[in-house]
């Protein structure tokens, strides 16, 4: 993996800046936006798209009023671009499977040149799991994502023929998890006590302390950890697609880490981990990032044509893998962004799907 075109990106850098210097990627493309939440990074993220005039801007949403409420916005601004909603529930396989089908049946759309999986969940408070019986992080963070994905691969095919190698991308967007995270194997449903996990496994108990959690190595469940894990499991996931796609076809598949945004996602935290929150930010541990610096970070990833996938001495370091501040990052954990582990969870992905997918 190469450096980006812009190393004078940063945290600062705002997303319409970054679409700005890559207008070519996007004029007369089609793109998909996961979240349509007017006030989260996924709406910043559509909204620096469309001012460079895509020819398609979907929007996908679980709520279809949100999703609406994004392209009335869009429209007002950049009225020159055809937009699309599209109803997904990630939580549900059923309803992903349904969004695809629908997408794939839009004979006017025959290719999709870019996905940003920006939706999410954050930090729910008691273990649940989805209608699928997996815990409902790991459904929709990742599972949802990367069914979507893979039934639209398609598309991706198709896109991809007419296009310079790694033009055709897909971004999930992940978080700084995966810089103090790894993967929960043994007990994806958290159904274990931390302490009774195999060592490699268990959390990291000092940054859970940090965010207001006690007790930690008793319960089965902490609400953080839960998000950790399915976003370790973004990074891992464009691991894999990379060996799958990118020399075969020139698909793109990258992650990234937006910074700390002031959004709806922490929503469901307890009052506990919002005071650590504020205290971690009034320590200078982290500083918020506008909601347009935020989505910057998946712009480059999505657009920069410097990017793509090249040898490494040790293949587990996969660097190139994760982006942070606008440019490539080491700082995850190693079996964050591990070959070995990236199949490990190609192959539980397709058991909790029941599919298998090949290219």
């Amino acid at each position: 993996m190469t450096t980006t075109s812009h190393p004078e990106f940063n945290a600062a850098t705002e997303a319409l800046e970054v679409t700005k210097a890559f207008a070519d990627r996007v004029r007369g493309k089609t793109v998909l936006v996961t979240g349509g939440n007017r006030n989260g990074i996924g709406f910043s993220t559509s909204q620096a798209i469309a001012s460079q005039s895509p020819a398609h801007l979907v929007i996908c949403g679980r709520t279809p009023s949100k999703i609406q409420e994004c392209i009335d916005a869009l429209k007002a601004e950049f009225p020159g671009v055809d937009y699309r909603a599209l109803k997904i529930d990630l939580s549900s396989q059923e309803s992903v499977r349904s969004a695809a089908a629908e997408l794939l049946s839009w004979s006017d759309v025959p290719t999709v040149n870019i996905l940003v999986n920006s939706a999410g969940v954050m930090g729910l408070p008691e273990r649940t799991l989805s209608k699928d019986g997996i815990e409902i992080h790991f459904a929709t963070n990742h599972i949802g994502h990367w069914l979507f994905t893979c039934l639209l691969m398609p598309k991706f095919i198709k896109a991809a023929e007419g296009s310079p190698n790694g033009a055709t991308r897909i971004v999930n967007v992940s978080s700084a998890s995966p810089m103090v995270s790894c993967m929960r194997w043994s007990d994806i449903n958290f159904d274990t006590p931390n302490k009774d996990l195999p060592e490699a496994e268990q959390p990291n108990y000092e940054w859970l302390k940090v965010w207001g959690y006690t007790d930690i190595e008793e319960k089965t469940y902490i609400p953080l950890d839960g998000y950790n894990r399915s976003k370790v499991a973004n990074v891992l996931f464009g691991i894999g697609a990379n060996k799958r796609l990118y020399e075969k076809y020139g698909i793109l598949t990258l992650a990234v880490h937006p910074g700390i945004i002031e959004t709806e996602l922490g929503r469901d935290f307890a009052q506990e981990t919002l005071e650590a929150v504020k205290a971690m930010n009034a320590s200078g541990m982290f500083t918020y990032k506008t909601l347009g610096a935020g989505a910057a970070t998946s712009l480059v990833a999505a657009l920069d044509p410097k990017l793509g996938v090249g040898e490494t001495n040790d293949d587990s370091e996969n660097h190139g893998a994760y982006f942070a501040d606008c440019q490539i990052t080491d700082q995850a954990h190693r079996l964050a962004v591990s070959s070995e582990e990236a199949e490990k969870l190609w192959k539980l992905s397709q058991e909790l799907v029941k599919e298998e997918f090949t290219w």
